[in-house]
């Protein structure tokens, strides 16, 4: 899954506003392999400023365009319904929601829409003590409520939220322990990209983090996880398909 952000505030740096860097930019990712094109609207780093739908669409929908004009299969990063419903009808086929279903009307949305879904866990940890237990936990929750509400359990997604409620620490013993997700029989999304994470484990600025994100993603994929978003596609293909043709 490749990164787009239609944003002037992504965490990762690359955000992007103009429409032709917007469509340069998903031409690169589509090139250098990205099966799905992620774009969002709205910056989900800490301490961003809220963005009204009306100007998260305005971002995204053009976007959208460029993507499947490129032939990509398109999601949408986002967590409100409205976003999604337009996003959906425009083509997005994946909704990808970080706030863990905050919006009453998304699960509605994306059943009517027959898109899939990526449910994220974003809850605090109530304790240090298993940490991946807990996130099982309340994943498996999210996909109950999910099916309860008319979303097909083969279109479900379960995204552990690294970086999401948790320290750099949470995110290393989660990802030691990702394979535990398995248990919930649905197609495990990881984003480790550019994540503070590896800054603080490795030392290095924002900038120096290709290494460490190439890393984090082979883990994931030796520890179960099915698909890997990511801002390098063209480096963390290759680094995933060697480790996947390694161990599977």
């Amino acid at each position: 899954m490749g990164v787009v952000n239609v944003t002037p505030d992504s965490f990762s740096g690359d955000g992007v506003l103009d429409p032709l860097d917007v469509a340069r930019r998903i031409h690169r990712v589509v090139q250098e392999g990205a099966d799905v094109v992620d774009i969002g609207g709205e910056s989900t780093r800490p301490g961003h400023s809220p963005v009204p739908a009306a100007e998260e669409l305005r971002r995204v929908l053009p976007a959208i365009t460029s993507a499947r004009d490129a032939g990509a299969l398109v999601s949408i990063d986002t967590r409100k319904a409205r976003v999604a419903r337009e996003a959906t009808r425009a083509g997005a086929v994946l909704v990808n929601d970080v706030s863990g279903i905050s919006d009453p009307e998304m699960l509605a949305v994306v059943a009517e829409a027959q898109a899939a879904l990526v449910l994220v866990h974003c809850r605090p940890l109530v304790s240090r003590v298993d940490i991946a237990g807990q996130v099982l936990a309340d994943l498996g929750r999210l996909v109950e409520h999910a099916t309860f509400s008319g979303v097909e359990r083969g279109k479900l997604i379960v995204d552990p939220g690294f970086g999401f409620a948790k320290t750099w620490r949470d995110n290393l013993f989660l990802l030691r322990d990702l394979g535990r997700l398995r248990a919930l029989e649905v197609p495990i999304l990881v984003g480790l990209s550019r994540k503070a994470t590896i800054s603080k484990v490795l030392g290095v600025s924002h900038d120096d983090r290709l290494e460490g994100s190439l890393a984090a993603a082979s883990a994931a994929v030796v520890n179960g996880a099915d698909m890997v978003r990511a801002h390098d596609v063209k480096s963390t293909r290759q680094a995933t398909a060697m480790v996947d043709a390694l161990v599977r």
